[in-house]
């Protein structure tokens, strides 16, 4: 089994110092021997050959149980050597087939009706509230944020987030606005907070409803804000503004059509949509085996191509589209680290085990987002092609006028955060 996984090793590890002592005590050393060494272990001979066999689900089940270690160094060291980039020809064809029927397969573990939703959204959303203000800036944005310069903050990305979304929805007096996942409601009350419009936000998860309602409450914007445990398959009135961050991800994409459908259903003739979601810039694929089994089950990560014919079929019009590159490989490193910080504090939440699949996901996916083609989208979508100005240049110039206003906010999050 040694010869088989040096074989495997060999072909994926091209620099860096890996040292691999396999199950039966073997010493293997990969890599060009640049950068910080990088030790691991295989605890037994059934973990070894359980993570050649089908390593996407395999090494981090082992990471979680304690019988793939890492003696020196962390597992995002390890995890940026072997995943130093995309490259499937490297890969076992064992590994090719799996994909290959998980990929035909895709859209049965995706089938995401009213009901299995919000069983899906449980799953992760309904986890203890403590453990998101252990890593989660302190208005818990729990999506990519925008880093408007290398030396933003995390409080300072988020909010300029927040500031970006806004300035795409042209925002004006009177507009009653849509968040479709609206989370812990931290972009529904800045949308609120900010412009003399009213807001509805719908999740399924009742742990950030509770919180997202409280939040609203206490700051006496029970007029303007209404959060609701809702699917929003079910609402039936109509918006001017539509906004969804961090939601898409989570509708399947054997549900698309419905999605876009019920969108234009609800946005009135001169509205406007911006949805923002996780993407990856190649081809369709399927979600990574370990997160859709431990983080994120019925989750799917969509190409813009299998996003955009939805759209054009529904109706709408395409107006703008950004991608955003690193900025979530950004965002992750601060969450990462951290969670790092506070990770003696996730253990009394939860345990050790709990603690190193969170230190998996966070790692796994910095590096998705570093070298594994992965990224954001924000499209911003019409019903008629005049709704929205000629040039781009409203987006900077409302930033502008909201950045003024913004300036007070960054000290009373980072005060939440502590």
């Amino acid at each position: 089994m040694g010869s088989l996984l040096r074989t495997c090793l060999n072909k994926v590890v091209k620099s860096g110092d890996l040292h691999v002592v396999d199950s039966a005590g073997n010493k293997l050393v990969f890599g060009d021997g640049t950068g910080e060494p990088v030790h691991v272990r295989f605890a037994d001979k059934s973990t070894e050959w359980a993570v050649l066999r089908n390593p996407e689900l395999k090494l981090g089940e082992a990471y979680m149980n304690g019988t793939f270690i890492v003696e020196q160094g962390t597992i995002y060291d390890f995890l940026a050597i072997v995943l130093e980039e995309e490259d499937w020809k490297v890969l076992p064809w064992w590994v090719l087939a799996i994909r290959g029927l998980r990929y035909a397969t895709r859209r049965i573990r995706q089938f995401n009706p009213i009901g299995k939703a919000k069983d899906n959204v449980a799953h992760h959303y309904d986890l203890d509230g403590t453990l998101y203000d252990l890593f989660l800036d302190g208005d818990r944005q729990y999506s990519c944020a925008y880093f408007e310069s290398e030396s933003s903050t995390l409080e300072e990305a988020q909010l300029a987030k927040k500031r970006h979304l806004a300035a795409k929805m042209l925002l004006e007096k009177g507009h009653r606005v849509l968040d479709i996942g609206s989370g812990w409601g931290g972009l529904g009350l800045y949308l609120a907070e900010t412009n003399p419009v009213s807001v509805t936000g719908v999740t399924l998860s009742e742990e950030q409803h509770a919180l997202s309602r409280s939040r609203a409450a206490d700051k006496q914007m029970g007029d303007r804000v209404d959060f609701r445990l809702q699917d929003y398959r079910a609402i039936q009135e109509q918006f001017d503004r539509i906004v969804s961050v961090g939601m898409f991800e989570h509708v399947g994409v054997g549900h698309y059509r419905e999605f876009f459908e019920k969108c234009r259903e609800m946005l009135t003739d001169d509205g406007v949509m911006v949805l923002h979601s996780i993407g990856r810039f190649g081809r369709p694929g399927d979600t990574n085996s370990w997160i859709q089994k431990y983080i994120f089950p019925g989750g799917y990560i969509p190409a813009l191509s299998e996003v955009i014919p939805v759209i054009e079929k529904s109706g709408l019009f395409i107006t703008d589209i950004e991608i955003l590159r690193l900025h979530y490989a950004e965002t992750l490193r601060e969450w990462r680290r951290r969670f790092m910080a506070n990770r003696d504090r996730a253990a009394e939440l939860y345990d050790e085990r709990f603690c190193r699949m969170w230190e998996f996901y966070l790692a796994g996916s910095e590096i998705s987002f570093r070298n594994q083609g992965m990224m954001n989208f924000q499209i911003q979508i019409t019903k008629r092609l005049r709704t929205v100005p000629l040039t781009r240049t409203y987006i900077e110039e409302a930033e502008n006028k909201l950045r003024e206003r913004d300036g007070d906010l960054i000290p009373r999050q980072e005060a939440a955060a502590e």
